[in-house]
């Protein structure tokens, strides 16, 4: 026997692959697909929103630290800055996601038809104290109350994103009934703050003084409507 023989008679034959084992880890190294990429991101940027609407409301925009944010998140604090600058942008997202949509759906849905105007506002006060004066919702609305004036950035954004259009949806209301002769005194139109008064303050008294005097916000809410339109008649 040669020597060459010798040492290919020596060397230990190699040991079977494992086919299966060696796909999973290159499949594991393989980059997540864009579409995977972007829930994973969006799920990232839900959970800040989330957790950044908790510590707002527990501690006030003032002193909220965007590493509490993080904590709660489960993220590192570098991943916020993926998704905002600062904290005002993320709060000014907090509210174009939690009271925007409900703005747009109250008044870009057109009226039902044949119903009065006195109904139609009536069911804003409605969606407004089930949806806002008895939720987190409010806690936001409260919070823009008590630190706005030291934050006007963030008091411009909720007056341009909430405010201005919901002022302009009551307006047209008001105008629709003084033109259909529901509403009689005319210059109500120059004040649409009137209407939706006791919306305002119901989601403070919820929050000051309900242990106390349990208010039923939307009964508050019809007879100030009584004072607008007249006593609804009963039959």
């Amino acid at each position: 026997m040669t020597k060459e023989a010798a040492k290919t008679a020596r060397k230990p034959a190699p040991k079977p692959t494992n086919r299966r084992a060696g796909a999973r880890a290159s499949a594991s190294s393989k980059p997540l697909p864009p579409s995977n990429r972007a829930e994973r991101a969006a799920e990232r940027r839900g959970a800040i929103i989330e957790a950044a609407m908790d510590e707002f409301i527990a501690r006030g925009f003032a002193a909220t630290r965007l590493d509490d944010i993080a904590k709660r998140a489960g993220v590192a604090k570098g991943t916020i800055y993926l998704h905002f600058k600062d904290k005002e942008s993320m709060f000014e997202e907090l509210i174009r996601t939690a009271i925007v949509p409900m703005i747009t759906r109250l008044w870009g849905t057109p009226p039902r038809p044949g119903a009065s105007v006195r109904d139609m506002v009536e069911g804003f006060a409605k969606t407004f104290i089930e949806e806002v004066a008895t939720t987190r919702r409010g806690d936001l609305v409260r919070l823009i109350v008590a630190e706005g004036p030291r934050f006007p950035e963030v008091a411009d954004f909720y007056y341009r994103e909430v405010v201005s259009r919901g002022l302009a949806g009551m307006r047209a209301l008001i105008e629709l009934g003084i033109a259909r002769g529901e509403i009689k005194q005319k210059n109500l139109a120059q004040f649409p703050q009137i209407m939706v008064a006791p919306a305002l303050i119901a989601v403070i008294w919820q929050s000051l003084f309900s242990r106390h005097a349990p208010l039923d916000a939307l009964e508050m809410f019809r007879v100030h409507l009584d004072l607008i339109f007249g006593e609804r008649r009963t039959t």
